[in-house]
Parts: structure tokens; sequence; C-alpha cells
């Protein structure tokens, strides 16, 4: 922690909510993190398709971790406070308290999860409409975001419908909780929520799906008050808060951001002069930043507006003031590889022998397939082994949720051998469906030279590697690897008038730590891998007809 002479440094506090913790970080004003700390987060799953969450576990996680990081730390020194959160619908009534999103009634459970997809029906429905608003989500809405959501509740739940008092993303709840102060932020209501910056909310489109009611009350339950994110909100950190977070009273609270756009801030604007990369003397929009973790999102920013089927928006000034944004994602990648390698019959032997060597179960793989490749490069141990990655729906760029995981080339073996290839075949699953999001980016209009990769799954040296070489370009690693946390810190760091502008804080606090290259001598096998993917979509397809016929 800083000494006496230090007392000059300005720091930021940034705090992410996954979909499995909340972390905080303590980043100075070069981008540096700190001091982190992470504590977990309580998932219900009810049934099925069903993810709920608690409000109230999730903002005393926020409180407990903010704490341990401002530990020592001179308050004077703290200058602004920002956050990211999943994309989750928070609920609570009209006296401000958490209200059930289940039949069982236990209102302590006030968050459906981004990854909920319990309102399938209702999302087929809104796509029917074929309204306006549908342009800017790739064609199709998503059963992720919000309105289906709303919709499920209203047709579901009319006890809980009649008690609301607001309906929040998470990101927006944990601002009012710092703040009191029921403004949205324009990321979470123009990717999640249909709003537009320049028409605001569409009536019409409110009124076609069932829920007018909202619009009878001029918006006040899902936001009339929207601010970019970075602004800073209100008058600052309440005295209750302040109490809570173990921060002082008054400091810059800023417009939140959703995770991945926080990742996307905090890496796609770092400075690359010196590391002999396609984008540097390019413009942004030349950049894809893909955030990966439990699912995994695809970032690309344009100067016009650039409408991408299958991939949601564009958005304007959704991620970066000033710029339009399409966003790809793939809803299940970290989750999916936990499933096949934790599903295994022989990850009982995996788990007990990477921690007889003392590395993580991930690190071990990795070994394991540099053992058995003998002279193949590692990513040729898969030609007769093919994953279609859509375990939990397809997200970019084919919009179908009700699309399953395929698996082609199994045998009755059942050792580590087996294990290290299945979990192999789904790592170059999960990139080959990045090649077909930025293909789809491509065709229509997006330049994209160069991939810059946050989140837990960039630790993975061989996820990375297969990313490159899959999609043949390079991927940028930031110095800092949470980069999602300084994404959020770049945001209190705006809030607190530090930095002019969004853009001249992400130079500044976003570093460059790694550079990996594809191996373009792999090209035509991965080429080839490319078409098989593609054929097994077609493949599912075309069974499902002769089932449906």
């Amino acid at each position: 922690m800083p000494g006496e002479k230090q007392t000059a440094v300005k720091y930021y506090v940034g705090v992410d909510v996954g979909s499995a913790s909340v972390r905080a970080a303590l980043v100075d004003s070069f981008g540096t993190v700190v001091a982190h700390a992470e504590q977990p987060i309580q998932i219900w799953e009810p049934r099925p398709d069903h993810y709920e969450q608690s409000s109230a576990d999730i903002w005393a996680a926020c409180c407990s971790v903010t704490k341990e990081v401002v530990r020592g730390v001179d308050a004077r020194q703290i200058r602004g406070l920002g956050f990211d959160a999943t994309c989750s619908l928070v609920v609570v009534d009209k006296q401000l308290q958490p209200l059930a999103v289940n039949s069982e009634g236990q209102n302590h459970r006030n968050v459906i999860m981004w990854m909920d997809h319990r309102a399938a029906s209702q999302v087929q429905r809104i796509n029917a409409t074929q309204h306006r608003v549908l342009n800017y989500v790739g064609g199709a809405m998503s059963v992720e975001m919000q309105p289906p959501k709303l919709l499920w509740i209203k047709e579901n739940l009319p006890e809980s419908w009649e008690k609301v008092g607001y309906f929040f993303d998470l990101p927006d709840f944990l601002s009012w909780k710092a703040t009191g102060v029921t403004a949205r932020s324009l990321c979470t209501v123009v990717c999640k929520w249909t709003y537009t910056s320049d028409r605001g909310w569409d009536d019409s489109f409110w009124k076609m799906i069932g829920l007018e009611d909202l619009v009878k009350d001029k918006y006040e339950k899902i936001g009339n008050h929207v601010l970019s994110p970075g602004e800073a909100v209100g008058k600052g950190l309440t005295p209750d808060a302040a109490k809570d977070l173990g921060l002082p009273e008054g400091i810059a609270v800023a417009a939140s951001l959703i995770d991945a756009h926080a990742g996307g801030l905090g890496v796609i604007g770092a400075d690359v002069k010196g590391h002999n990369l396609p984008c540097e003397n390019q413009s942004i929009t030349s950049r894809v930043a893909m955030i990966c973790g439990t699912s995994s999102c695809h970032m690309g920013v344009s100067e016009t507006p650039i409408f991408v089927p299958g991939v949601w928006g564009p958005y304007f000034s959704a991620m970066v003031p000033g710029l339009w944004l399409n966003e790809g994602g793939q809803s299940a990648t970290g989750k999916l590889i936990d499933h096949v390698v934790r599903g295994h019959v022989a990850f009982p032997e995996l788990e007990a022998k990477a921690e007889a060597s003392a590395h993580s179960i991930y690190t071990y793989l990795n070994s394991h397939l540099d053992l058995i490749k003998k002279s193949l490069p590692v990513g040729f141990l898969t030609v007769d082994l093919h994953v279609w990655p859509d375990f939990h729906g397809n997200r970019s760029p084919l919009t179908d949720l009700t699309l399953k995981g395929m698996v082609v080339g199994l045998t009755l073996s059942r050792g580590l051998d087996e294990l290290a290839l299945i979990y192999l075949a789904t790592i170059q699953a999960i990139a080959l469906g990045t090649r077909h999001i930025l293909e789809a980016m491509q065709a229509a209009g997006h330049e994209i030279t160069t991939l810059f990769l946050c989140g837990g799954l960039s630790k993975n040296p061989l996820f990375v590697q297969m990313h490159a070489d899959i999609t043949g370009k390079p991927v940028v690693l930031s110095k800092e690897v949470e980069s999602v946390l300084v994404g959020a810190a770049i945001l209190g760091a705006c809030a607190s008038g530090d930095f002019a502008s969004i853009q001249e804080a992400m130079a500044k606090m976003g570093k460059i730590g790694k550079v990996v290259q594809p191996n373009h001598e792999h090209k035509r096998f991965y080429d080839k891998k490319y078409e098989v993917f593609l054929k097994l979509v077609e493949h599912q397809r075309e069974y499902r007809s002769i089932m449906n016929s």
C-alpha cells in the first residue's frame, strides 16, 4: 500500500458482478490493479432453464470486496467508483424491497439471471411481430434480453407484476444502491431493453407485445432518466452506501456498464505502438474485444451503423461514446468447457493428478495434450473429433436458442487421453464459433484485423492460441488480466472528472501485455475444420426436419 511519499496517486474502485462471484479492484490512474478481492454469490436453479439470484446477496458481496480492497488506503486518494454487472433482471416492489421472480414466492430470489431461458415462448411471440426495434438486435431478440422476461413475469406471476416498483438491469441496480438515483445507463437500456439514443422508448413496441402498462406510467418502472456510461450519477455516494462500502461519502459514482462492455472498455482502446500489429495505424474500428468467461461476447465498433444479421446492435454510444457497437456472443463457453470436462468419466483421475502436481485441471490438461501429440501440432489431434458448441442454444450469428450441442467422432475409450481430446475439440469449437461471428460481421461491413481478449478464459494459453490459429488474426492480451475491473474503474475515473473523456481514460489505463500470433502453416487444417463445423449445424437442422415431418 502507498506510503507518505505517494499521496499524489489517485485511485479508482471498480466493482464487477459476474455470474458466480463479485470482484472489486483498486486501480490507479495508469491502469494498474493495486488490490483485488473476490467473493462468491449464490445461484438458484429451481427448474431447467430457470436461474435466479438475490440482489441482497449481491450487494452484500459488493460491500465486502470493496471494503477489502480499500483497507489501509487514504480515503482522500480514492476519487471514483464504477460498477459493471451481468445483464440480469432485478425486481423490487413499491417499498423498494426484493420481489419474487418465482412461483414459490421467495422474495429474496428477485433476480432473473441473464442466462435464464424461461421466456422462450415470449421471445418467439415478440420476434413474430417483426417490429422495427428488432432491427437493432440483429433482426431477432434474444431470450436473454429483458422484454421477454418482463412479459413472462406479467403472464406467470400476476401478483408480483402488480406489486412492482422498479425493474432494473443489474448494473443500474448497483448505481441506484450506491446513489439512491434511479437513472439508467445508456448501455443497459440500449443493449437489453430496446431504447434508442435518438428516439428513446418506442411506445408502439411495448403496446404490441402486451406491456402497455409500462407506457402508461411514462416508463417510470424501467427508466425515464438515462445517462451515458461514465457520467456522474446524482451527488455521488450516499451516507448509507458509503458506510456499507467503506468509502467516503459523496465520492463520484459512474453510470454503469454491462460486464462484457466494461471488459471491452478495458482493452479495446489500448495503445499498441511497437507491437507490430496490423491495427497499429488503423482506427479502433479494426479491433474486436472478446470478453470470455462463463459466456463470451464479441464487441466491435464502427463510425456508422452496421446492421449484422444475427449480431446485436448497432447500438450508438453503448460502450465507446460516439461510436456504434455490434455485439456477437456465445451463451456458454467457460461453462461449456467445465461441463464437458467435469462430466467425463475420467474427471476424478484428472482431478487427482492435477492436485498431485499442484496445477489447475486445465494447466494439467494442456500439459497432457503436449505429451500425447507426438510430432503433430496439438490442434491436429482432433482430425476425427468435432464439436458443435451450442449446448445452450446459439446467440450469434444464427440466433437459434433451440440448437443443441453435438459431438462427432466418439469411441469406446474412457481414459485421460480421451478427456484431453474432447477438451481440445470443445475449445476449438468455441474458436470456430468466434470465426463464424467474425465472418458475419465482416460480411456486413466491419473490417477486423486484430482480436483483444480478456476474461477468465484468456488466462488459458491453449484457448488463446486456438483463437489466433482458427481466426487467422493476432490476439492481444492486456497487461492486467482483470480487464473488466479496469473497465469499471475507468468509469469511476471519468465520473471523478480526472479524465476529459472515456477515450482518454481508455488509452491511459488500458495496457497491452502479450501478443499471440496465428500459426499460418496450420491454416489449411483449420479451414477444413471450419468446413466440417458448418456441416454439423446443417445436419442438425436436416435431422430435425426429418423428425418433425
